[in-house]
């Protein structure tokens, strides 16, 4: 039983040589298909040995050492000779036995690299870290049947190649690892494993256009996360084309050489516009490029263009009451005696700081100022998450004008429609047709691209599934690196959209360690894995 995995070879003789044990075996008699033509043949050229490593005995190495025979091929023009292989036992260029390399992917998949090569020591398995990377790759075999497909690419070499990686959306288990996120890449594979039904993607055109030709019967599901994540941008964006509405309580509008100018280059559009020149003849006549000339013509007033001040929390803000208090009472105090009674209070900064609180209007402001970045995070967070404090603010904030109460209407409807329901189809239309009755740009072209992939955004509002396990599979490669280079993981941002609880995968980060991809069928994205890391030298000081 013990070397039950070596039933297909004939063993000869076993030696305990102390620290290992040698096992002395030869392949069974017979006929054997050749590699090139198939055509079997028992025609002996000559011999030799092999020796494989198997899995360790009560802490001992297991060295297997194979007697081979070397084949003559009957058929004309085919190889003249070639080494017989035992499936199972002996692959092609591996040292050692599948079940060995199995177990050492194993212990990679959870550990990584440095790590698991030390639990692998304990076990009587030595190698290296370079080694044993890449075995998490053999070990893997992959797989077909998903019914319910997951599909997202990565980067190799960020802006240069991408690879797609399939998995199944319902088991988690990786399927296989596609090079390139082309059309025709992911076609080729659907038309081979044609008994997929349901395809998660994200909202890459070139996925959808392969699911379309090659499987026109299954069903499409966008991911929800990218949906929250595309509204996250265009409220944002409304958020700061409100600033002149919302944030009077706050700090007073810069009104520099910069807001001149952009009321101006609003006018000079708009006229241009209203005599019927097109958009392009716009940024040609006015020499700018055709995004700036679609940003002006999008607003219907050139106060939704002026941005709120985005102050940073600084030294006065503890004695902010105090200084209103003083201002309020005596309107000529010295900014020098305000700056000395602050100094008694406690205050650690220098008086050019206090001269720009002052002269910035944050004083006489009736709040702090809040950035447009933070104000779209609260409309963004679960009401339930919010404190009393912010929840108050955002209740000021979002009454400033009309098209602020329309807007965080539409942020609280479309986060009900991400909990997948059997009605939420009819939600979704109510949803957009509301959307562009208001007057919020913006969310015009968030509802226009959901047009472009309305069946797979209604198929992501009413069906169970998702592509978050896909994601996942993208997470893990930073982490992995971390641990196979021994250095603490840097930092992942965070996420300013917290609603409905869908987690923002950590973005990679580039580092200037070298990686390398020994085999992109077998690479590390199918166990998150099997990456070859070069350590970088130290910095010079």
């Amino acid at each position: 039983m013990v070397f039950s995995g070596l039933s297909p070879l004939v063993v000869k003789d076993i030696v305990d040589e102390g620290e290992r044990i040698r096992v002395r075996a030869r392949t069974p008699d017979g006929s054997v298909a050749c590699s090139g033509c198939g055509v079997e043949t028992a025609w002996v050229h000559g011999y030799h040995d092999r020796t494989v490593a198997d899995v360790p005995v009560n802490a001992r190495r297991v060295l297997v050492v194979v007697r081979i025979r070397r084949l003559v091929c009957p058929t004309l023009g085919c190889r003249q000779t070639f080494r017989e292989q035992l499936p199972g036992v002996l692959e092609r260029y591996q040292r050692r036995t599948p079940r060995l390399t199995s177990q050492i992917g194993a212990v990679v998949r959870e550990l990584a690299g440095r790590a698991g090569v030390r639990a692998l020591s304990a076990l009587a398995v030595d190698l290296s870290r370079h080694t044993a990377t890449p075995s998490a790759a053999l070990a893997f075999s992959p797989t077909s049947g998903a019914r319910v497909l997951g599909v997202d690419d990565f980067a190799l070499r960020r802006r240069h190649r991408y690879a797609t990686v399939l998995i199944d959306a319902q088991t988690r288990e990786r399927i296989d690892v596609l090079p390139g996120r082309t059309a025709d890449v992911l076609e080729a594979w659907l038309r081979a494993h044609p008994g997929v039904q349901v395809v998660c993607r994200d909202g890459s055109g070139a996925y959808a256009e392969a699911v379309r030709r090659a499987l026109p019967d299954a069903v499409q599901v966008t991911d929800r996360w990218h949906l929250w994540h595309n509204l996250g941008e265009a409220v944002g964006k409304e958020v700061a084309g409100h600033s002149a509405c919302w944030a009077k309580t706050g700090p007073p509008l810069q009104d520099g050489k910069r807001a001149t100018t952009t009321r101006e280059r609003w006018h000079q559009v708009h006229d241009l516009l209203g005599k019927g020149v097109g958009l392009l003849g716009c940024a040609r006549r006015l020499n700018v490029s055709l995004n700036t000339v679609k940003r002006y013509a999008r607003v219907g007033e050139p106060e939704r263009l002026q941005r709120a001040p985005q102050y940073r929390p600084t030294l006065v803000d503890p004695y902010r009451d105090h200084l209103r208090r003083r201002r309020s009472d005596d309107p000529a105090v010295p900014v020098g005696h305000l700056f000395n009674e602050i100094k008694s209070l406690g205050y650690q900064g220098g008086l050019n700081l206090l001269y720009r609180y002052i002269t910035q209007g944050r004083v006489e402001a009736d709040r702090l100022p809040i950035s447009p970045r933070r104000l779209a995070r609260l409309l963004l967070t679960r009401p339930d998450n919010l404190k009393d404090e912010h929840r108050h603010l955002l209740d000021d904030l979002t009454t400033a004008c009309p098209q602020m109460i329309d807007l965080a209407e539409l942020v609280r409807g479309f986060a009900d429609l991400l909990r997948p329901h059997e009605d939420n189809a009819e939600r979704l239309d109510a949803w957009i047709t509301t959307a562009r009755t208001s007057d919020l740009p913006h969310l015009h072209a968030f509802t226009r691209g959901l047009d472009h992939d309305r069946d797979a955004v209604r198929a992501a509002v009413t069906l169970p599934f998702h592509n978050g396990g896909t994601e996942g599979v993208n997470t893990k490669p930073s982490a992995s690196c971390a641990r196979c280079t021994a250095r603490p993981a840097s930092p992942y941002s965070a996420t300013a959209f917290s609603w409905p609880n869908s987690p923002l995968p950590p973005k990679e980060r580039q580092s200037r360690s070298c990686l390398t991809v020994p085999d992109l069928a077998g690479w590390h994205f199918r166990h998150a894995q099997s990456i070859q890391v070069k350590p970088r030298s130290p910095r010079m000081r």
